[in-house]
């Protein structure tokens, strides 16, 4: 069963609650997601650790239930 979208979002901002999170549905299937992630959090951090910081938030789901994820995290002034 793909990853919606609410839920998508729902698990990110458990990780982020200061971040705004933009969805496109690349495929219109639910299992591939770009998803534009903005947090306070990500100040300082390497772009590989902002990554990380979201991966970390959807666990085993990625590349089972959310087949792919293009990722772009921003940086937001705290």
């Amino acid at each position: 069963m793909p990853m919606s979208a609410d839920e998508l979002i729902r698990r990110i901002r458990s990780a982020l609650p200061d971040c705004e999170v933009e969805l496109v549905d690349l495929a219109g299937d639910d299992d591939h997601w770009e998803a534009r992630v903005t947090s306070a959090r990500f100040q300082g951090l390497s772009r590989v650790a902002q990554h990380r910081l979201v991966y970390e938030a959807l666990g085993d789901d990625m590349g089972s239930r959310l087949h792919a994820l293009k990722l772009v995290t921003i940086p937001r002034p705290s």
